[in-house]
């Protein structure tokens, strides 16, 4: 990715930025915090030294042992609401063997830091932790105002649902509830032939269900095959679902994206295809979304996601089971029914031996707006760093700690502030997570102008 000219002349070395928010990304990396266990206490202590250590009030807390929870906290005139800047301590498990660097290393290799959490979510962060002491030296100690508060949240257990992450913080310290905006993980500034395209910024997403299919046929000796194997039953009904595609629905915020999309995408043939499924016209719509299919991240915010994840059957070798059972991890778009979704699938498998257990709800949140301050101040952030790239509204696949904080009345919007390809994108929760230097310096600039748009007149 090619280098990015200075925002403004504002006394601030960015290249010793960079290189300071690097060396703090790599010693977060260092810290294994794969969850389960998770084991985030090591992280939060280094966070609170550092920000305590450049004069900033910190709150450390410990939700369940080796577990932790950090607020900190820049104080404005407080004649508006705070803004939060979050992210999470906890990554996801790594199969080292597949990896070409120690995934807990934070090597870096050819202008690319490498490590599990480089993307999602250490390298937001290190960039939120970076900006916050950027603040201090730059607004506060300056004697400039701040106009709010700019609260710092480092959660632990997002990665396994936030039972004491997300939603342990705002049980037991709700004055961050008393935020306005918050800044957070969920969405994309995405790059194209080595520049930034677009930036797609979260202000909704779609809601995780879990289901279990569970077939059941006659139990026996392995030497005798019987019609009604459990597991051979449980085969057709993953192959139906596999072959079942949910209706298409396509929400404001997706319209909104798409009709960007279609002025900017460099391929003809997509460009097209975003302007038909945003055109309102029924038939242009399914035109579009029949081209949008083979392109499953375009694909997955059209319609509903079912992904088979797990499949369970069997004791023995030499013994048929009884049962057979797949969990399918669901992706609901808001305002569609879990319950109406089962009912699709059971008609789209077609077998009374298989039947279809709703194990866990998600709960829908409300969208942020795309006209508020907070869009505003990162829609001009944006265009100051990278002009002509435009920020849109975005529906996220993916479960973020946005969804709680929407719930509770935060205007939360997600955006990951590094430049990634489709292919870097990839590496989150695969093999050599990365990001590039380049774009953790975009990443860094981009924060600040965010936060100081909207955190001063």
């Amino acid at each position: 990715m090619a280098s990015h000219p200075p925002v403004s002349h504002d006394g601030i070395d960015w290249e010793g930025a960079l290189w300071e928010c690097i060396a703090h990304l790599q010693a977060l990396i260092r810290m294994d915090t794969v969850n389960p266990p998770g084991r985030e206490i090591g992280v939060a202590r280094y966070l609170d030294d550092v920000l305590r250590g450049a004069g900033i009030e910190t709150t450390l807390m410990e939700p369940a042992p080796g577990r932790a929870a950090l607020v900190a906290r820049l104080k404005g005139n407080r004649s508006k609401r705070p803004v939060l800047m979050m992210a999470h301590m906890d990554v996801v498990g790594v199969e080292r063997e597949h990896w070409k660097t120690n995934p807990f290393g934070g090597e870096i290799l050819d202008g690319y830091l490498y490590g599990r959490g480089a993307i999602d979510d250490k390298g937001m962060l290190a960039v939120n932790l970076q900006v916050m002491l950027l603040l201090q030296h730059h607004l506060v100690r300056a004697g400039r105002i701040l106009d709010r508060d700019v609260i710092f949240v480092a959660t632990s257990d997002e990665e396994a649902g936030g039972e004491v992450g997300i939603d342990w913080v705002i049980a037991n310290h709700p004055a961050i509830l008393e935020a306005e905006y918050a800044l957070n993980e969920g969405g994309r500034v995405r790059e194209v032939d080595g520049r930034p395209l677009y930036a797609a910024v979260q202000c909704g997403e779609k809601v995780p269900h879990n289901l279990r299919l569970l077939a059941t046929g006659s139990p026996g000796h392995a030497a005798i095959p019987l019609p009604d194997n459990a597991i051979v039953r449980l085969g057709r009904a993953l192959a139906a679902v596999g072959a079942h595609r949910e209706p298409l629905e396509l929400g404001p915020i997706t319209e909104r994206f798409f009709a960007g999309m279609a002025s900017l995408w460099p391929d003809a043939v997509l460009r097209q295809a975003f302007s038909d499924v945003s055109s309102g016209d029924p038939a242009r719509r399914g035109r579009g979304a029949t081209v949008l299919e083979s392109h499953p991240v375009f694909n997955a915010v059209l319609r509903n996601g079912i992904s088979p994840t797990m499949v369970s059957a069997g004791i023995r070798a030499n013994v048929i089971p009884g049962e057979a059972s797949a969990t399918l991890n669901v992706r609901l778009l808001p305002g569609q029914s879990i319950d109406d979704l089962v009912a699709r699938l059971h008609a789209a498998i077609g077998d009374d031996g298989v039947r279809i257990v709703v194990e866990s709800r998600g709960e829908e949140a409300p969208p942020s707006p795309d006209d508020t301050g907070m869009f505003v101040a990162i829609r001009d952030a944006v265009a100051a760093l990278a002009p002509g790239v435009p920020a849109l509204p975005f529906l996220s696949t993916g479960a973020t700690e946005s969804a709680p904080l929407r719930r509770a009345g935060v205007r939360a919007y997600g955006l990951l502030p590094f430049p990634l390809t489709e292919e870097d994108e990839g590496r989150m929760h695969g093999h050599d997570e990365r990001v590039s230097v380049s774009s953790l310096e975009f990443a860094v600039r981009l924060t600040w102008q965010v936060m100081t748009r909207i955190g001063t007149a």
